[in-house]
This record gives structure tokens, sequence and C-alpha cells, in this order.
């Protein structure tokens, strides 16, 4: 397969936007490099703890005692399919997906107070407090992603980039 060719500047800066797609070749910005990086770092966590720590899911899906991995596939597999879609609408550019990505990361704020309180024992944490603080620290990554989404609409529309 070829390599994709070099881009002249006048390609690249149009207005709201430093990239370009050509054929088949596709240059995401910087906004969408970072959400992708995070769906990549997700993804690749899930498959860990399912090989790692299988009992994480049971614990966080609150199964009953027992084997349950045709569940924990299945369950991999439906999130699998729901960071492959979001990741085709990043690349797209997609309004929708745009804003649905936004909210949540946004949201993702909220992780850390809750990431506090289980903590400190004031919720009951039913997952290992490793994980707890994975949670905590993944929701601070959102938001800072979705701060800087928020950022780069302000700048330059949807997908804009900082």
């Amino acid at each position: 397969m070829a390599a994709c060719p070099p881009y002249a500047p006048e390609q690249i800066s149009r207005p709201g936007y430093d990239a370009v797609t050509l054929g088949r070749c596709a240059i995401v910005n910087r906004i969408q490099a970072l959400v992708l990086s995070f769906f990549l770092v997700v993804w690749v966590s899930l498959v860990a703890i399912l090989a790692a720590a299988p009992e994480v899911y049971d614990q966080a899906l609150r199964l009953p005692p027992g084997r349950h991995r045709p569940v924990e596939i299945a369950f991999l597999t439906a999130l699998s399919a729901f960071i492959a879609l979001l990741s085709i609408g990043v690349l797209r550019r997609w309004r929708w997906a745009f804003w649905l990505i936004l909210v949540a990361f946004v949201f993702g704020v909220l992780r850390l107070p809750v990431t506090v309180l289980q903590l400190t024992g004031v919720l009951a944490a039913s997952t290992p407090t490793w994980y707890v603080l994975f949670q905590g620290l993944l929701g601070l990554v959102q938001f800072a992603i979705g701060l800087a989404m928020l950022a780069g609409y302000r700048r330059s529309g949807v997908w804009g980039t900082l």
C-alpha cells in the first residue's frame, strides 16, 4: 500500500480545520487525535482488565459468583462496537458524535468526587482500590479533553482544533 502523499499547506489550512481528507489518506486534527487516543487507551484497558483481573468485570456488572466468561466477552464486544462506532464518527467528523462525546467527556468530572467518596469510605466501593483510582484518572482525562473540545469548538466549530 502506498504512503499518503504530502499535502501542500493550502490544502491543510482550510478555515476551521488543520486537517484534510484526500482519497484513502486522512489526517486528523489535534482534538480528533486526543479523542481517538483516549478511546484506544480505554479499549486496551478493557481488554487488559478482562485478561488480568476478570473479577473486576464481575464486581462492576454485579454478577453472582461463578464463571461468567461468555457474559464478560459479550460485554467487551458490545463496548468495542460502541467505541468503534464513535471512532468512525470522530474520523468522519460527525456532528452528533462530537456533541455526544463532548457531553460525556465534560461529565467525566463527576468521577472525581465519586472516587474521593469511595476512597474515604463514604460510598461503598464494589471494585478494588486500583480500579477506583483508575476510574478517577479516566474522569480527569475525559474532562480535560472535553475542555479542549469546547475550546476547539469556540475557535473553529465542530471538530475544530485548538
